[in-house]
């Protein structure tokens, strides 16, 4: 870890602070490969506060993914992450090289993010929310009766969909409307830029 305190700039040491971080920061998202754990099929996430649509849209994926709030220190999220045995994605230098299974998002751009981490990661996700996880919480969703979300659904939201899910954890209701097939074509879109 870098200590900012007595890192200066100076004929001994010519290499300033930023020029560590950004060495480090490169380390962290470049040895990618030597971290891979191949048995674990599906890879866990933890995105820190910077990447909330990305958190959402891995859910969609059906990745496991945690999103946590502004606020925390960067020690907690890291260890966090080591704990749980999660990837800590996120676009802090810093904080990207606090352990071996960080990775430094580089792009700004949703689409472009959610290439990165499924190519360097080599991950061939479906373009189908089949295995999809809540977009809210992360629990997993569960096939439910039309009769059990009678109260919940709009009645011609009832008559019509074809299959309801509910989360396990939330106890949020999700249903196929009007924005599922533009969801899918996004996630599409993406999926055929891995190849």
């Amino acid at each position: 870890m870098l200590d900012t305190r007595s890192a200066r700039s100076t004929p001994e040491n010519s290499e300033s602070i930023e020029d560590r971080e950004s060495v480090e920061a490169r380390y962290a998202c470049s040895n990618v490969d030597s971290y891979l754990d191949l048995s674990q099929s599906s890879p866990r996430f933890l995105c820190d506060a910077m990447l909330g649509s990305m958190a959402r849209w891995l859910r969609f994926f059906g990745y496991d993914t945690v999103f946590l709030e502004p606020g925390l220190k960067d020690s907690v999220l890291s260890e966090q992450a080591r704990t749980e045995g999660r990837w800590l994605l996120t676009k802090d230098r810093g904080l990207a090289s606090a352990g071996p299974r960080t990775m430094l998002i580089r792009s700004g751009d949703l689409d472009d993010q959610l290439v990165e981490v499924f190519g360097r990661l080599d991950q061939r996700p479906d373009a189908t929310l089949k295995i999809a996880r809540c977009s809210e919480c992360n629990g997993e969703l569960v096939d439910i009766a039309r009769e059990e979300v009678a109260e919940v659904a709009p009645p011609h939201v009832l008559a019509t969909a074809p299959r309801f899910r509910r989360c396990s954890v939330c106890r949020r209701v999700y249903w196929p409307g009007s924005h599922t097939g533009k969801i899918l074509a996004r996630m599409a879109a993406i999926v055929s830029r891995l190849d």
